[in-house]
């Protein structure tokens, strides 16, 4: 953990009442994306409250051996140059098959139009491009683990 990261989440910890909940809960940091333009575009739409949802593919999560998240995470979301912008909890884990995602989760995940179509073509790119890096090929069945989550801190 950076010194910046280490500080906002100092701040977050003082701010809460000693009976807080989050005062035990596990933290991760992270830039969204998968590049730090990526990460700028997605964590000021997070920091803003347009963004209440993302989605990975489940074979990015067992080719790298993480543990899926869980409800109650505390996520502080970085900026492309790992500046850290907020912190968002979350509320709701969900695999399901790409083709199965609705109008309403593209809606919550808050890129371009906030459209199913747009979503659907900006996702498959970005998985095209997952893909490329740890092997296999995208497909419509492919399985994703959808998250909603909600802005506590910024």
């Amino acid at each position: 953990m950076n010194k910046s990261v280490e500080s906002y989440w100092r701040k977050f910890l003082d701010s809460l009442p000693p009976d807080s909940p989050w005062l035990a809960r596990p933290m991760l940091a992270e830039g969204w994306g998968d590049s730090p333009a990526m990460a700028d575009e997605l964590g000021a739409l997070i920091a803003s409250g347009v963004k209440t949802a993302t989605c990975s593919a489940l074979a990015e999560w067992e080719h790298d051996g993480g543990d899926l998240p869980q409800p109650g995470l505390l996520t502080v979301v970085l900026d492309g140059k790992d500046i850290p912008l907020c912190i968002v909890e979350t509320v709701e884990v969900v695999i399901k098959p790409y083709n199965q995602v609705d109008a309403a989760f593209a809606f919550d995940e808050g890129e371009g139009d906030r459209s199913l179509e747009y979503w659907r073509a900006a996702h498959k790119r970005f998985f095209e491009r997952t893909f490329a890096r740890i092997g296999g090929q995208f497909s419509e069945e492919m399985l994703l683990v959808c998250e909603r989550f909600r802005l506590i801190y910024k």
